[in-house]
């Protein structure tokens, strides 16, 4: 694969994480009766889950920007932790947040390749 046609499924990759994100987060702040639902069914008050949306909005637009991409992707990673592990501790479906986490990983390693060089030493990527 060209590095362009890597760079550009890098952007479409991170494209696609941002409308995901964008919307979990959109969702969590209007904070409707199906979201308030959601939020109480897992332990969580309508305040916590407006403050999980702020953090989830600041993260992908984190991740988007070139220059803090790296930060916004770990902090993405980290969220998509923290979804997993309430998932799992309310015995909800855990393979959709391990498909975001893993096009998190992917989008990141193609973004920044210095990343992808730290994290894979050793391992031939060619």
């Amino acid at each position: 694969m060209s590095p362009k046609a890597i760079k550009i499924t890098g952007w479409v990759l991170s494209g696609l994480l941002a409308l995901l994100f964008a919307y979990s987060a959109g969702m969590k702040l209007m904070a409707n009766d199906q979201t308030l639902k959601m939020a109480s069914d897992m332990g969580f008050d309508g305040s916590t889950f407006k403050t999980l949306g702020i953090v989830e909005l600041l993260s992908v637009v984190l991740f988007f920007i070139p220059r803090t991409g790296v930060v916004g992707a770990l902090l993405l990673m980290a969220y998509m932790g923290g979804a997993i592990a309430t998932h799992v501790q309310h015995h909800l479906a855990v393979p959709p947040n391990l498909l975001i986490e893993t096009l998190i990983w992917i989008a990141a390693a193609l973004r920044f390749p210095e990343l992808a060089q730290r994290l894979f030493r050793g391992i031939p990527m060619e």
